[in-house]
């Protein structure tokens, strides 16, 4: 191998960042539409889950360019992009929603609410069991419970302030909005 197959681009420069912009949108797609929720919280399965999608979606980004400057273009490519996709969120709410989803009510006045619990992918226990982390025993000491957009449950007691879980909550299905 000589230093022109490593160092060279062999697929045309354009052709890598308009294939990484591609998968870079159906990964970002396709993640929204099986839930985000379960970026909360990484577990083992979502680590290997990341590196085997990782994997499967490299020869898609740089097609048979395997030099260090294909690579590179297509990691700057991701790299800007996301940056440009956080810059836009940033600007238009609307496409936040799109993208992140909204906060869901989970528990209200003491009653789970099973219907948004099922749309959001999590469990009536999952629910209980951020109630217990932060010292409520009874379901009727909560005001609300509020599923936050970043995987966190928010809980308001009955008698007042918010009280914010530390752990994130990774859904049981996809599906979650």
């Amino acid at each position: 191998m000589s230093a022109g197959d490593v160092f060279g681009i062999h697929a045309p420069f354009l052709e890598i960042v308009y294939r990484s912009v591609i998968v870079y949108a159906a990964i970002v797609v396709g993640m929204r539409l099986t839930g985000s929720r379960q970026l909360g919280q990484m577990t083992p399965f979502d680590l290997v889950l990341i590196l085997l999608i990782a994997n499967a979606v490299q020869n898609a980004m740089v097609g048979s360019d395997v030099t260090i400057l294909g690579g590179l273009t297509a990691a700057a490519t991701l790299l800007l992009l996301n940056r440009a996709v956080a810059f836009t969120t940033d600007r238009i709410p609307a496409l936040r929603k799109a993208l992140e989803g909204e906060p869901v009510i989970v528990l209200s006045n003491g009653k789970l609410l099973e219907k948004h619990i099922m749309k959001a992918g999590l469990s009536d226990d999952m629910v209980l069991q951020s109630m217990r982390e932060h010292g409520f025993d009874d379901p009727k000491d909560v005001r609300l419970a509020i599923l936050e957009v970043d995987g966190t449950i928010s809980i308001i007691p009955t008698g007042g302030g918010v009280v914010r879980t530390r752990h994130r909550v990774r859904a049981v299905r996809p599906g979650g909005s």
